[in-house]
């Protein structure tokens, strides 16, 4: 699994990398606008949906529960300082996706009690593209992290984010992980569309070597 966080730059508007991640193939894209109007999110995220539509692909919003409806958003993504998960789900119903950044197992235990869809788990190196960073993971953190929820039989998804490059999927994948989460690494190559076809092609073959392994 491959998810892509939208992310702006000199070159690109969160709606452009949300586009060039599709056309490279990903196929779960989170709009991530986080210093934007409630007015802009909804603009750019009514577009996000069709594009999504387009590809066939899933939408998650960040942080806006209440404008999940609004631009038609599959999900939403909280962040450890957003509303609780457990209160989004009470607002947004059963089949909402709910994802929850977490750092710790604490955090992946209160996310699963709250009745969380998914687990964004990092950051795995240092990142810009985030402030406010919590302590960096490396691999031994997620291997700490999935033998935890497999000794307690949480069951969710785990995704990895924070600064990783395609070069980092292999080893990331064997550590128990369910996907990968990126951005800036897509952006700031020359041929973005080239670079998510080789994320996916590296996600698929470490898939693969996981489950033989």
């Amino acid at each position: 699994m491959i998810q892509f966080i939208s992310h702006y730059t000199d070159q690109y508007t969160y709606l452009d990398s949300i586009r060039l991640a599709l056309e490279g193939g990903c196929r779960w894209v989170q709009l991530r606008m986080k210093e934007a109007t409630p007015e802009d999110i909804i603009a750019t995220g009514k577009e996000v949906r069709r594009l999504c539509d387009k590809f066939q692909a899933t939408f998650i919003l960040d942080d806006h529960v209440e404008l999940v409806h609004t631009v038609g958003a599959d999900g939403v993504h909280l962040g450890k300082k957003d509303m609780p998960v457990a209160e989004a789900r009470r607002l947004l119903g059963p089949d909402c996706i709910i994802g929850g950044t977490a750092n710790t197992f604490e955090d992946v235990r209160m996310h699963y009690e709250g009745g969380a869809s998914y687990i964004g788990c990092g950051p795995f190196r240092f990142t810009t593209t985030k402030k406010g960073l919590s302590p960096i993971l490396g691999l031994e953190g997620y291997r700490r992290i999935v033998e935890q929820m497999k000794a307690e039989g949480i069951h969710l998804p785990i995704v990895a984010i924070g600064g990783i490059t395609a070069e980092d999927i292999p080893e990331l994948m064997l550590t128990g992980v369910t996907g990968i989460a990126l951005s800036g690494t897509i952006l700031r190559a020359e041929d973005p569309v080239k670079e998510m076809e080789k994320v996916c092609r590296e996600c698929l073959g470490a898939s693969k070597t996981s489950k033989t392994s």
